[in-house]
This record gives C-alpha cells, structure tokens and sequence, in this order.
C-alpha cells in the first residue's frame, strides 16, 4: 500500500456571520471541526484537540548588582482561564508497534466536529499588549504511527460583556479646576476649568459630548484641549507597569488673556478600541477622558474624568426583540437604536472591511504622552456587541 500524505489541515470555527470572525462571550458553545485533506490513505493513531485560555504578563528590567556588574531581572506572571482537551480519534496509548486502533483516511476531504463549553465564571477580554496579553485558542495535534505529530492552531476572541445601562456608568461625571499663573514676583489671574459629561459608559463608535466652561484672567493665551487616554497596567511578582496611550483628542480656539469659552456639547469620537478590562487581576485596561488647558510655560490645568468601555450600548427599552440564536447573524450589521442623543452609529460606519482585514493605521498626533503614539493600543476588531435583550 502507497502510505498517502496530508494536504491540509487546519480548524474552522462555527461562525454565523459575514466576516468569519470567532467571538464568545463566557458561558458560550465554541463549536467547529477540524479539517483533514488526503490525497492517498492515511493510518491515523489519534486526532487530540486542545483549547486554551491565558492572560500572560513579561517584561524586564535591567538591574545594577555592583561597580561594572549589571543584570537582567525577568517580570512574568500568568492566570489560565480555560484548559479543555478531547480525543477525536482513536486513543493516547504510545504503543507505536501495535496495529490495532489505528483509523485509516481515505482520499479526500474528512471533517471532524468539536463542541465544548466556555465556563460560566468571568473571562478575561482578548488583549494585545505591549507588556502582555490576554488570548484563546485551540490546537489539533494528528499522531500517526512512525511519524512526527502535526500541529495546527487557531485563535478566537472572548470578550465580557460590559452593560454601559447600569446606574454606576450612565451616571454624569464632573470636575472643576483652577491655577493662579506666577512669573517671579508677579502674581498673574487664574485660569479656571469646569468640565462635564453626561455619563461614564460608552462604546466603541459613540462621540462623547463634552459641556466645559474656561475662564482665562491670566496674562498668556491659553489652548483648552480634551483627548481620551487608555492606559495599560501590568502586575507580575508585586511589581508593577503601566503604558498610557493617547486614543483620540481634539482641540480648541486660543483663548487670550480676559476672554472665556464655552464647549456646549464639544463631540470627541470614541475610535475602534477594546473594551475596558477591569476584572482580571495582572492585566487591566483603563480609560479616561482628560479635560486640560494647555497653558505655555507651565504645568496644564488638568480634569480626569474616569470612562469605562463598555460592549452593549445604551438602549430604548422596548424597542428591538429578537431571539439569541438571531444574534450572529445580525452582529456584523449592528442595527441602528432609535433615535436619541448619543446612539452609537452602525457598526459598518466606523469598521471597514478594509480595516477588519488590515490593522488599522490611526494618525500620529502631537501631544505630551512620551513615545509613539497609538503604539499599542489593541484594535477593536470584535464583533458589534449582542441586544441587551439577547444577553440579559
């Protein structure tokens, strides 16, 4: 007998939808098959399969031990949030000699179906950090008698779910702020700040109405600006590591000495980006909106107004049904909400499918963050999040 050989062989998730992109909440049924193509016939011992879940967390850092003595001190730490193995095919014994058991592929196409059960306990979001990352996948290992294994892999995504309608995130958040300028013995008027948003959740896509009022007494011309920031924080051996990147900003008119400026509803668009992550405990992600006066030859006068990213919109009570099994197929064209301030915008408005095939390539802007821009901040190439209906 001609031993045959393989010609493809890879995994292929269950997916519903137009893009083909694997997402799951926790509690989900990841379901697919794995695909085998013979060209010949084949002696298969076993085909395993095994799916994984790790938020995984490194860096290092440099370290003096003495005069001309440096080394290099290792950061790592991880936490495993699925670990599930299945036989396929046949059995694990090691008896290479024995020919029975062994299952024998013909030519051709042969498909193989897994199905198996995220836990029901909180999942860490899919990430890509610079110091870290949060990622699932699943591996096929082939064993035939005599020859090495083959090995595939395949990743999906897994995001938890964030209900921005919540009373803690659709809350109003507000600040306000003043600085008195000195230039040596001369004391300058202050440059007062007041800045409001209407609540503290949004998603992907929505534009973030900002309401501030800027007073300028002082004796230079000022710029008000407002810029949302993600800021990435990494804990491994009780050390910890933080990367803050600047997401989106915009800026207003030069305000000269005596004059004042009101923002009456200023929009900043919220780009593709990961949702929050706040429940994983060595990665988090956080977000905030930073209202500022730019102010030459001194320190800004600076608002934090904490935000969270969520992944199910605001809604109207009442006014979309639908079933859960409805829910792929819809995800990749969001429906539009009815009509109120700050519906977010249907998914395909702010995701191209050029930008789901390509890493999206955002503009460097100029501002006070140290390094490159946008670096690393994780595109939100998830799927439109479900109805609230759907996942309530």
């Amino acid at each position: 007998m001609v031993l045959g050989k393989v010609k493809n062989f890879f995994v292929s998730y269950d997916c519903l939808n137009d893009s083909n992109v694997p997402v799951f909440a926790s509690g989900d049924f990841v379901s697919g098959r794995v695909i085998i193509e013979v060209t010949g016939e084949i002696r298969v011992k076993s085909l395993n399969i095994h799916a994984k879940g790790l938020a995984k967390v490194r860096w290092t850092e440099s370290r003096n031990a003495g005069s001309n003595t440096a080394y290099t001190q290792n950061f790592t730490e991880e936490v495993e949030y699925l670990n599930h193995r299945d036989v396929l095919i046949g059995h694990d014994r090691d008896d290479e000699s024995c020919d029975e058991g062994f299952t024998v592929l013909h030519s051709g196409r042969h498909e193989f179906l897994f199905s198996l059960e995220l836990p029901q306990t909180p999942l860490a979001t899919s990430f890509e950090g610079k110091h870290g990352s949060v990622r699932y996948w699943l591996k096929a290992e082939l064993h035939r008698p005599w020859l090495l294994p083959m090995k595939t892999k395949k990743e999906f995504t897994v995001f938890e779910h964030i209900d921005i309608n919540t009373p803690l995130l659709l809350s109003p958040q507000a600040g306000t702020k003043d600085k008195t300028l000195c230039c040596w013995f001369c004391t300058s008027g202050p440059v007062s700040l007041s800045a409001k948003i209407e609540r503290k959740g949004y998603t992907p896509g929505e534009s973030i109405q900002i309401f501030a009022e800027i007073e300028n007494c002082s004796s230079r011309v000022v710029v008000p600006k407002a810029a949302i920031y993600q800021t990435q924080t990494f804990f491994a051996k009780g050390k910890v590591k933080e990367i803050k990147q600047l997401v989106a900003n915009l800026r207003g008119d030069p305000l000269p000495p005596g004059k004042s400026e009101t923002w009456d509803g200023k929009m900043l668009k919220i780009p593709p980006i990961s949702p929050s992550i706040l429940d994983c405990s060595i990665i988090h992600v956080e977000y905030s909106l930073m209202v500022y006066v730019d102010i030459p030859r001194a320190v800004n006068l600076t608002l934090n107004l904490p935000l969270v990213i969520g992944t199910i919109p605001i809604h109207s009570f009442g006014s979309r049904t639908s079933s859960v099994s409805s829910q792929c197929s819809m995800a990749m064209s969001w429906l539009g909400l009815p009509e109120r301030p700050e519906a977010p915008p249907s998914y395909s408005e702010i995701i191209t499918n050029e930008e789901r095939q390509n890493n999206l390539e955002l503009p460097a802007v100029r501002d006070e963050t140290e390094g490159p821009l946008y670096a690393y901040i994780h595109e939100f190439r998830f799927q439109p999040p479900p109805l609230y209906s759907e996942v309530r």
